[in-house]
């Protein structure tokens, strides 16, 4: 294990879930648990990949973590100690950035915080916190169409971090981007992730680099094959890496190292199994 870094307690435990919509089995027994991660001399958050291919039931999962829907068995538990999901625990950062347009970004951020039920003063200094640290501060009065689909984004997730706690999940965040934006998304993930210790983002996507480039832990979600090689009906977690412990984590520059190359082309070997 890498020098400086260790594990807490489970800050997010998935237990046993499994959905059926339609007769059809989607979720099977899926279980994992997100773990707090230590770091001598720094703050650090806990991001958290969650890999499958397209119609795997990501899309019903992402629900299911947000205490959006509930499933047929199993639980979601949130924090230490674990408290079941309820909507509004876990922010959901959506792909396309949904905002009220009819609203300036300041009454959008106060929108967002008066789920949160915390008094207007503490919303307030939350909010003027989050324009500053997303370079923002000077648009606050500006409505959303005025706004860069990059400085969007920014506000998408400051509303999210405004009425939940510590947890945001997203839903394939990398979608359309070029280079340039993809940086820009990803450095934005890793400031708000890691600026506290037990801040976790989820992000639910189809891209094996751009997750694994900032995740600290990734989970493959698929199908088994029975006797026959057919695929049992239902997704679960078919794999878990831990990049932090095989020391792929929290380094710039980490996509050109030989042995992250290597897991890439684990990963994609795996995906048309899953």
């Amino acid at each position: 294990m890498p020098n400086g870094y260790s594990v807490g307690d489970p800050i997010l435990q998935v237990k046993n879930i499994s959905l059926k919509l339609g007769g059809n089995q989607i979720l099977r027994d899926l279980s994992f648990d997100i773990i707090d991660i230590l770091r001598a001399g720094s703050t650090t958050g806990q991001i958290v990949g969650l890999l499958g291919p397209s119609g795997i039931g990501k899309t019903q999962l992402f629900r299911i973590l947000a205490g959006l829907n509930t499933p047929d068995a199993g639980e979601v538990l949130v924090g230490h100690p674990g408290k079941p999901v309820q909507r509004g625990m876990v922010g959901v950062v959506a792909q396309h950035y949904p905002l009220f347009e009819h609203r300036t970004i300041w009454s959008n951020l106060m929108v967002a915080g008066a789920h949160s039920g915390k008094p207007q003063a503490d919303r307030e200094r939350r909010a003027n916190d989050l324009l500053e640290r997303f370079k923002l501060a000077d648009r606050k009065d500006h409505y959303p169409a005025q706004l860069s689909g990059g400085q969007r984004q920014r506000i998408a997730i400051g509303q999210q971090i405004m009425c939940s706690e510590q947890f945001l999940l997203m839903d394939e965040p990398f979608s359309g981007l070029d280079c340039v934006a993809l940086d820009a998304v990803q450095e934005l993930i890793n400031e708000v992730t890691h600026a506290h210790e037990l801040n976790t983002t989820i992000i639910v996507s189809h891209d094996i680099a751009a997750v694994c480039e900032i995740a600290d832990q990734v989970i493959l979600l698929g199908r088994e094959p029975d006797e026959n090689g057919k695929q049992i009906p239902g997704a679960k977690v078919m794999a878990k890496y831990d990049l932090g412990e095989m020391g792929l984590a929290w380094r710039k520059g980490i996509t050109t190292d030989p042995d992250f190359v290597r897991l890439l082309e684990e990963i994609r070997q795996r995906f048309p199994l899953l």
